[in-house]
């Protein structure tokens, strides 16, 4: 699942992830292989693990039209939601979800446009449905049951001031690698006609990516012939890149503690820790016990290795 979507699909979402990824997944068990799921962004990972979802219209479907073989587009709701204010949009989800309005800020539209998108496609509040996924047999506070018995989750963490060290160093090989060049290539080819038309978003599909719009003005002043202001505002980009790549680093661990270490219930599943902060010990604090780990879950034994408990 890698360059499979065309990078100006801005309704891409986590519904068309899930249901890919579930195909293959599905196809590698047929063939009596494991699936190994890699991330990255928890929140996909989760739409794996878990029934969670609510599924309602899907914005790449077609349906075919009431004036014989022709074919329309569906609209998507939800871009046509998030196109309006989001205090008008948390006016309308109060009116039919008071409860998941209470949850969500004026200023999240897109949970705002997702939440009404749920009820104007479905007939029952958000709410509801979150509801009855934890009420399903298997279900709990994270959602539905547990989509796939008996899943083995490591987490790679390491000391907080190595992690960023690395992160930056990775930004700085990147760079060396041809990130300019790369980001350069495809504003010209994607993004300089949007920016023309006033049509950029940096809110929806690849450009809401990390790397794009730390480096947008940059990239519109590419032709200006001042070398010095250029240079100042690739500096600046570069290290809004590794400031931005931290804060997301840290995110993502809130995210791991939060819902998989503080989180009990009968559908959270055991997380196994292995610290990275050494990569000289690698053999010994990573590959042999997830080895170990990997081997007693094939057997249908419970590991001799301890789960992490919530203690970072």
């Amino acid at each position: 699942m890698i360059s499979f979507v065309d990078p100006l699909v801005t309704n891409f979402t986590v519904v068309d992830f899930r249901n890919k990824a579930i195909a293959l997944i599905e196809d590698i068990f047929s063939r009596d292989k494991i699936p190994i799921v890699v991330g990255g962004t928890n929140y996909y990972i989760e739409s794996l693990l878990w029934k969670v979802l609510v599924d309602v219209g899907s914005p790449s479907a077609v349906k075919k039209s009431d004036e014989g073989d022709a074919f329309q587009i569906v609209t998507d709701r939800k871009l046509e939601l998030m196109k309006l204010d989001g205090y008008e949009l948390h006016a309308q989800l109060k009116e039919v979800d008071p409860e998941m309005a209470a949850k969500l800020h004026p200023n999240d539209k897109r949970k705002l446009a997702r939440s009404l998108q749920v009820f104007e496609e479905s007939g029952f509040p958000h709410t509801e449905h979150l509801r009855r996924q934890q009420e399903d047999d298997g279900g709990g506070p994270l959602g539905g049951a547990l989509r796939y018995p008996n899943p083995c989750i490591f987490w790679l963490h390491s000391d907080q001031e190595v992690l960023n060290t690395r992160l930056s160093a990775r930004v700085d090989e990147m760079l060396q690698m041809g990130l300019i060049k790369e980001l350069q290539d495809f504003h010209e080819r994607y993004n300089a006609k949007l920016v023309a038309q006033s049509g950029q978003d940096y809110q929806h599909g690849i450009f809401q990516s990390i790397g794009f719009k730390e480096f947008h003005e940059y990239l519109v002043t590419m032709d200006n012939s001042n070398p010095k202001q250029k240079e100042v505002l690739l500096q600046r980009g570069i290290e809004s890149l590794k400031q931005r790549t931290q804060k997301y680093a840290k995110k993502q661990i809130k995210w791991v503690k939060n819902r998989f270490l503080k989180r009990p219930g009968p559908n959270v599943p055991s997380v196994y820790g292995l610290d990275v902060t050494d990569i000289s010990s690698w053999d010994e604090n990573v590959l042999s016990p997830a080895i170990q780990i990997v081997g007693n879950f094939l057997q249908g034994l419970l590991p001799s290795i301890e789960p992490m408990k919530n203690c970072l």
